[in-house]
């Protein structure tokens, strides 16, 4: 029994030896794609229903503990929604807990869920902003250790804007591509 013991103490130590020499805990890296909103209107609006597209970019953090896959990313972006009176620019900042199922380590597969926080920038006229807090739900691939490419959902928390008294949400598609270094 001891040397069971001894045999299987050794072995541990020697895979905590070389974590740090294959996996890298913190990486560091930048993040872009398309926003695809659709704003939801409450007590009938009239107003614009259709998809519109906007963009974010910017710098993202990612930090995976070895082995077990599980990890957590953030990331502060400059993005837009929303098109016309109601667009909004600002700063979005999403944290999502990430697991991710190597299938080797050239490829994975992650999903992803978390709070998403926005700040809008602009202010117009009949325009009341908000700052939005929401929910992301998401699933992508990493691609060569470096790159990843993914989709989120965004689920409104509460409302995004109010035009004319009338309240309104956005609700966020994201097709997303990261490099981390």
């Amino acid at each position: 029994m001891k040397k069971i013991f001894s045999a299987f103490i050794i072995a541990v130590g020697c895979m905590f030896m070389a974590m740090p020499a294959q996996a890298q805990l913190i990486k560091w890296g930048v993040k872009g794609g398309v926003n695809l909103t659709k704003i939801d209107w409450d007590g009938g609006y009239k107003g614009n229903k259709d998809n519109s597209a906007g963009f974010f970019i910017g710098p993202m953090a990612e930090i995976t503990i070895p082995i077990v896959g599980l990890g957590v990313d953030g990331a502060l972006l400059f993005s837009q929604r929303g098109k016309g009176d109601v667009k909004q620019i600002g700063a979005e900042v999403p944290i999502n807990l990430k697991y991710t199922i190597g299938l080797g380590s050239l490829l994975g597969v992650y999903f992803a869920a978390g709070p998403d926080f926005f700040f809008d920038f602009k202010k117009k006229d009949g325009v009341d902003r908000k700052t939005q807090v929401g929910l992301n739900l998401g699933v992508g691939v990493k691609l060569i250790k470096h790159l990843q490419v993914g989709v989120n959902y965004q689920f409104p928390m509460g409302d995004s804007f109010k035009l004319n008294n009338v309240d309104a949400k956005n609700k966020t598609w994201q097709i997303s591509a990261a490099y981390l270094f």
